[in-house]
């Protein structure tokens, strides 16, 4: 077992967020492309960003589809195919952060893909820079927390839940999911 009181704080958060799920505007943006937001709310001035960032989405979307277990299980090896999916999205939300420094969006999906790709540090460096542009990022903060939980920084963790119940809780829903996943993989 992992830890007793990351158990605790997910069956208290469990029983409290019950009924409570709210729908909200589609957050999914990688997890599920069906939700995607509306791209001309999010979609960047600048050419090159735009290029780049449909690159990047294109490749997560292939990137998805060929995870199959990975997707979901985090003891699953990533098959090659996904991988290379996932390197490709990278490669071009660096470029389309490059392209406009102020796009939070490629910063969350750099982030996404770092941390797909099991580069922690980079992934919590992006998330960060996303967070620190679009002041309480609900999408990046969830994103972060799955990081810390890889990393076993349960406290952060935590702390990324509790920032999301009070903003957005179906991603705090999501993301207690995930807790309660890692609580119960062994060692």
């Amino acid at each position: 077992m992992r830890s007793s009181s990351l158990k605790s704080v997910a069956l208290v958060a469990g029983l409290t967020l019950g009924a409570a799920l709210v729908s909200t505007s589609a957050w999914a943006l990688f997890d599920d492309p069906a939700k995607a937001p509306d791209m001309s709310k999010v979609a960047p001035a600048n050419p090159q960003a735009a290029t780049a960032l449909n690159a990047a989405l294109d490749a997560v979307k292939e990137a998805e589809g060929a995870a199959g277990d990975a997707a979901t299980n985090p003891r699953a090896k990533l098959p090659a195919a996904a991988k290379a999916a996932y390197e490709k999205a990278r490669k071009s939300f660096d470029a389309a952060t490059r392209a406009d420094p102020n796009l939070a969006l490629a910063w969350n999906g750099l982030g996404y893909t770092s941390r797909k790709l099991g580069d922690y540090k980079a992934a919590l460096a992006a998330y960060d820079k996303a967070i620190e542009l679009r002041a309480g990022y609900p999408e990046a903060t969830e994103y972060r927390g799955e990081a810390y939980l890889a990393l076993n920084r349960t406290e952060d963790a935590k702390q990324a839940y509790l920032d999301l119940f009070a903003v957005n809780r179906e991603l705090a829903g999501k993301l207690l999911d995930s807790m309660k996943k890692w609580a119960s993989l062994p060692g």
